[in-house]
């Protein structure tokens, strides 16, 4: 009998947790598949912190956490953009939009905290040296309690190494945004 219970818990849990990470299916709508669980409704006790370079490093803020999956996205599109370095330790990747790095996520339960830092590296090919992206989080703190679509400002760089203020990168950034927003347009 005890087999039985301890069989159904393990069954139980299968079909209902992810412990050991997202599944592959969740990279667009970075919805967990907890079943009978939804996100909590007040604002997330979590930001995501940046910090420029060519190789960016991404924190995520506030109490610890045991559940992660962080995508970098541009405006407009559903795909995660970019890959990532080496996941921390408790984190490892996850293959989305096509791409083994294209997401992180966890490796297990164990609490993650402040000092896990998640480093993204931009596409090779970056339209007129910029990138625009901006990074989206979905946090679980346990099973029943997650925060989806926590989101970073978005971020402007020129790889080129212009000033954000320069004439040639404001050209640059209206002429990319125009692109995409073509792009989206065909797409649809």
């Amino acid at each position: 009998m005890l087999l039985l219970g301890l069989f159904t818990l393990q069954f139980l849990c299968f079909v209902d947790c992810y412990p050991n990470g997202a599944p592959t299916g969740a990279c667009k709508d970075m919805m967990p598949r907890h079943a009978g669980v939804v996100p909590q409704p007040s604002p997330a006790p979590y930001t995501i912190l940046t910090n420029m370079k060519r190789y960016l490093p991404v924190t995520i803020i506030g109490p610890e956490y045991r559940g992660v999956l962080l995508e970098a996205r541009r405006e407009n599109f559903n795909d995660a953009y970019g890959s990532w370095k080496t996941p921390p330790p408790d984190t490892k990747f996850l293959q989305c939009s096509g791409n083994p790095q294209g997401a992180i996520t966890h490796a297990n339960t164990n609490l993650k905290s402040n000092t896990t830092v998640y480093t993204w590296i931009p596409h090779d090919i970056i339209i007129f040296g910029l990138f625009i992206v901006f990074f989206r989080a979905t946090v679980a703190q346990q099973r029943t309690v997650y925060w989806i679509n926590v989101r970073s400002n978005i971020l402007v760089s020129c790889a080129c190494g212009c000033s954000s203020f320069s004439l040639l990168c404001v050209l640059a950034i209206y002429l990319t945004a125009q692109a995409e927003h073509q792009c989206h347009q065909l797409v649809r």
